[in-house]
């Protein structure tokens, strides 16, 4: 079985529509295919829709989540998607990207760059409207020359010139409100350094002992020596170890099953959840 656990479509920063994934992850050979959007869970009905025969559909979110100041994402899955305090929070949390993006454009705009609310709004179509969209619109201005070029210092990474904050989960809370909503939780590319700083191991083992399943240790933010770190640290904090593409369309350069998750960790993360439950792929449009 190949197993990819974390992937995004337009319902969040992705390219690929939720129809368009699942068909490029059955094409690319795929057995399970996990939808972890940002914050919402918008795409899962058009994913369903569209499940060709023998793609298994794991529906989840990927939480923003901040603790001491490092921002960190926390991978849910098989959780209630309407249960009603983890649906507060993803619609706060989603409902604050408007005003930072807003935000993020007036700085970028007082740094000399002529980006628009309606350059972004249209880069963003109807997902989530994040920090990607307005990397992207730089690409566009020729202000950078990729997406992961304009998360730096100069422009949009934690504490750059034009970084805005957003609200974002305490990851103790965030993960009280998924395994109240019958899901199952893993802490996202934990030590991606490149993206700005990483919580300590000490954090870690902290939400191991709070509940938290498990750590996303195959990543393509992660060299071979750091997956083995991260490997070890997870066989001594007892947790589970995934692996994904973290695919996100022609925005990033990953591409599905880059990275996979083993099959008795998909098995014992789908013995845990109580929320939902994987969905077999019976032929969509």
């Amino acid at each position: 079985m190949r197993i990819d656990l974390h992937t995004h479509s337009t319902a969040s920063d992705g390219t690929d529509t939720p129809a368009e994934l699942v068909r490029k992850a059955a094409s690319a050979g795929l057995d399970v295919l996990a939808l972890t959007d940002h914050d919402t869970t918008r795409g899962h009905a058009e994913t369903l829709a569209a499940l060709p025969p023998g793609l298994t559909l794991v529906t989840g979110a990927e939480l923003s989540c901040r603790l001491d100041g490092i921002s960190m994402h926390m991978l849910a899955y098989l959780f209630d998607p309407e249960e009603p305090a983890l649906l507060a929070e993803r619609e706060l949390v989603r409902d604050d990207r408007v005003p930072r993006a807003k935000g993020m454009i007036t700085k970028l705009n007082e740094l000399g760059v002529p980006v628009t609310w309606e350059q972004v709004a249209r880069i963003a179509g109807d997902g989530s409207v994040g920090r990607p969209h307005v990397a992207s619109a730089l690409v566009e201005l020729g202000v950078v020359a990729s997406v992961s070029d304009a998360f730096t210092p100069e422009w949009l990474a934690d504490g750059g010139r034009a970084y805005m904050p957003k609200h974002e989960t305490d990851p103790f809370e965030a993960l009280r409100l998924v395994k109240n909503a019958g899901g199952v939780a893993v802490l996202a590319h934990p030590a991606a350094s490149k993206r700005g700083r990483t919580v300590p191991e000490s954090a870690i083992a902290e939400l191991a002992e709070a509940g938290l399943d498990g750590i996303e240790v195959d990543h393509m933010d992660h060299d071979p020596a750091t997956r083995a770190r991260l490997r070890g640290l997870a066989g001594e904090l007892g947790l589970l170890t995934t692996g994904s593409s973290d695919y996100h369309g022609s925005r990033k350069s990953c591409v599905l099953g880059e990275f996979t998750t083993d099959p008795e960790v998909y098995g014992e993360i789908t013995r845990r959840a109580t929320g939902a439950f994987p969905v077999p792929g019976t032929g969509g449009a």
